[in-house]
């Protein structure tokens, strides 16, 4: 609790009083630490490139969303407060507090960034509403990771040849996922995906390709799965009062630094995708020589269908009962259309 309070004090938005050349200073936590988003991306914009796009005026730190003492999913309720004036939100963390955040990341939804762009134009007009009318919260950027993908230690043929078998997962939905293909979800913290894999505790692990290829996961695996599971988005807003304290025109000038690295985060996470696919398997593009290369499978006309079939009859069913009618409503009204299926109220 100690570190926790340290932490919210550091964060706590300044006295809008300053010095009529003093800098405005902003405290932002950034995405999850340690990753290609944050070391090379996020935090270099917040500590130098938005003083340099604002001519000095703008100073900014930036800690991971994963810091000691800080709760994930808590994030919606402290930047409601204005504890955390400037934050990112894991959408798959914070459904917890708000699920309809997370309709534009549901398991199996977007097979690749193509299809997952598509899905957050059509609905980000709608999460500007939810944050702002519900959260007092302004949304500013939409981020991707990499695509999180299935690796198993023995080979399979698609989606259907995975039943009875224990695959690591992160989330309620991918469980709900995992369980109607008749496989066994076994939540287990990232850090230890491999010893479990390696220790026979599961037999498949869903993760990102990169990150995967990166722990060595590939060591002890066979197979990896071209389709993307889900892609881990997340938000970065502000709090409504923070954000309107600062002057239009700096509004203005972070507004469009966010815009240009919302792109370049998400041309990254497509790169780094194929990368660890490239990784995994071997291909000269990844540059290093490999000692175990998987298989890859690719998505087959079989799995496409099967993925249709799941999305209708068991993610968007069970993501409703968590959410309500209200998200049914607003699954309707933007993305039926588009992924070619219509929510049920229950």
């Amino acid at each position: 609790m100690a570190a926790l309070a340290l932490i919210l004090m550091a964060l706590s938005p300044v006295s809008p009083a300053r010095a009529k050349n003093e800098p405005i200073r902003l405290q932002v936590v950034g995405g999850l630490g340690g990753v290609t988003q944050f070391t090379r991306l996020e935090q270099p914009f917040w500590e130098r490139e938005i003083t340099e796009r604002t001519s000095g005026r703008v100073v900014a730190t930036i800690i991971p969303n994963d810091s000691g003492g800080l709760r994930g999913q808590e994030m919606l309720q402290l930047m409601q407060l204005g504890v955390v004036p400037f934050g990112t939100g894991l959408m798959s963390v914070v459904s917890a507090e708000e699920p309809e955040l997370n309709a534009v990341d549901l398991p199996i939804l977007n097979p690749d960034m193509a299809t997952l762009k598509k899905t957050v134009a059509a609905f980000r007009v709608h999460l500007i509403n939810i944050l702002r009318d519900r959260w007092d919260i302004e949304l500013l950027a939409i981020y991707a990771y990499p695509a999180q993908v299935l690796f198993c230690r023995s080979g399979f043929r698609g989606l259907d040849d995975i039943a009875g078998r224990r695959v690591r997962t992160s989330s309620v939905a991918q469980s709900d996922l995992m369980k109607a293909l008749g496989a066994i979800p076994v939540v287990v913290p990232f850090a230890d995906v491999v010893d479990a894999v390696r220790q026979g505790v599961v037999d498949c692990a869903i993760t990102g390709t990169l990150s995967g290829h990166e722990i060595g996961l590939g060591d002890v695996t066979t197979h990896v799965h071209s389709m993307a599971i889900s892609w881990g988005l997340s938000f970065f807003g502000a709090n409504v009062n923070a954000w309107m304290a600062l002057p239009e025109d700096v509004r203005a000038q972070i507004r469009g630094g966010l815009a240009d690295l919302e792109g370049r985060i998400w041309q990254q996470a497509q790169a780094d995708t194929a990368r660890g696919l490239d990784c995994n398997t071997g291909a000269v593009a990844c540059g290093r020589p490999m000692t175990h290369r998987l298989a890859v499978v690719p998505q087959s006309e079989a799995d496409a269908a099967r993925r249709l079939t799941l999305l209708s009859n068991t993610i968007l069913p069970r993501w409703i009962e968590r959410c309500g009618a209200a998200c049914a409503d607003a699954w309707n009204a933007y993305l039926a259309e588009l992924h070619a299926t219509t929510a049920k109220a229950e």
